[in-house]
């Protein structure tokens, strides 16, 4: 019998023990597992927050551009940037990269007060107003700057104040739209030739390769324009044998528009539908306004089947004669994109958007205007992407972080 009771105690303390045991060895788990995932939590917390705007950073190219390492700038120095505008969407962004990467660089410097580097972005209060651009170079240039930053209005219209920077020692980059000015320090933009080139190419997939197109253009005087039509083009001629280009039309030529669209009324081969100039005898060209220009060219292209327009600008005046039109089946492609042009993609009127990168080039014309400032050498050229936007991809996250 004490046999048996001793052969019972002893299982029992067999059993405890492995029950203590096994709990010991759930506590290491857990403990195990806790550690573990307060050091992931830490891990996460040492982790460097992605910077919102580190995606339109990530397109600038070479990646030099994107970043104020190493331009250990004087304290106090001053930058200027200029505009072709000094409001919209697109140039705020600019201003906002331009910003941005001087705050950087004095973040990284630990100038603080006096001590910080100072920026002015100017642009015309009328965009792409040539005259008032080039008073305001002048005034920048009176400032002396440790370097200037432009986008040129007129790819001619800049060179005798380009003269006088290089004669007081200020460099000068040129940014979105460039010049042929021998004397600049590097052209920040994007690549308008692929850009346009792309562009014709998904329009002409949007109008299954055949149909007529118009071109919509900013101006005739500026290079980025230039070689956005150009580029168009020669990408329709050279590989979209199906379709026509029948008319451009550029908005700082009005008046020769306006004269053809006079001269056609008084004849009598063009009546518009237009209640305003009903029932006149004659129309003298400066009656006309824009509106009705572009309500010309549609009525003398019955079969358009496809717009293209040069910059946001030109992209909405095409935009808005489609609409008068009731052009439904006219495919509409451009650049640039705002809250307005989001809503014309999201409702179809819009198929696609070439969605540049102005803060990119806000951000890498001071990163090039401080190299050259400091005598650190720059790329003729700095490219600062851009992106392909439809309704159907606006929401993906690669594509919403280089949206403005």
């Amino acid at each position: 019998m004490k046999r048996r009771k001793s052969i019972i105690v002893a299982m029992l303390c067999v059993s405890l023990l492995s029950t203590a045991c096994a709990a010991s060895d759930s506590d290491e788990g857990t403990a195990g597992k806790d550690a573990g995932a307060q050091q992931t939590s830490e891990a996460e917390k040492e982790q460097p927050k992605e910077k919102e705007y580190q995606g339109k950073l990530n397109l600038i190219q070479p990646s030099a551009y994107n970043n104020v390492d190493d331009l250990n700038l004087e304290p106090g120095s001053y930058l200027s940037i200029i505009g072709k505008g000094d409001g919209g969407a697109y140039w705020e962004e600019v201003k906002k990269g331009a910003e941005q990467a001087v705050a950087d660089l004095n973040q990284l410097l630990g100038y603080e007060g006096k001590k910080k580097i100072k920026i002015t972005y100017s642009g015309p209060s009328e965009t792409d107003d040539i005259d008032d651009q080039v008073n305001i170079l002048d005034e920048e240039l009176a400032r002396y700057p440790v370097a200037l930053a432009i986008s040129v209005s007129d790819a001619s219209a800049c060179e005798v104040q380009f003269d006088l920077a290089a004669e007081s020692g200020i460099p000068v980059v040129a940014y979105d739209s460039g010049s042929d000015y021998q004397g600049l320090m590097a052209t920040v933009s994007t690549d308008n030739d692929a850009s346009a080139r792309e562009a014709a190419a998904r329009l002409a997939e949007e109008m299954k390769e055949e149909g007529e197109v118009v071109i919509f253009a900013q101006d005739t005087k500026s290079k980025a324009a230039q070689i956005r039509e150009a580029a168009f083009k020669e990408e329709i001629a050279a590989n979209h044998p199906g379709i026509t280009i029948v008319d451009a039309y550029h908005m700082d030529d009005l008046s020769s528009w306006q004269d053809v669209v006079a001269a056609e009324m008084n004849a009598g081969t063009y009546q518009p539908e237009d209640a305003a100039l009903a029932g006149k005898e004659t129309v003298l060209p400066e009656e006309l306004t824009e509106e009705q220009v572009v309500d010309y060219i549609f009525v003398k292209h019955p079969n358009l089947k496809g717009i293209f327009g040069t910059n946001i600008d030109a992209l909405k005046l095409g935009l808005a004669g489609v609409e008068r039109a009731e052009g439904d089946e006219i495919s509409v492609v451009g650049y640039d994109i705002d809250t307005e042009m989001k809503k014309a993609l999201k409702e179809g009127q819009v198929d696609g958007l070439i969605v540049q990168n102005p803060f990119g080039m806000g951000y890498a014309s001071v990163v090039a205007s401080a190299r050259a400032a400091l005598n650190l050498g720059n790329e003729a050229v700095v490219d600062t992407g851009y992106t392909w936007v439809t309704k159907k991809n606006m929401k993906d996250e690669a594509v919403k972080k280089v949206l403005y």
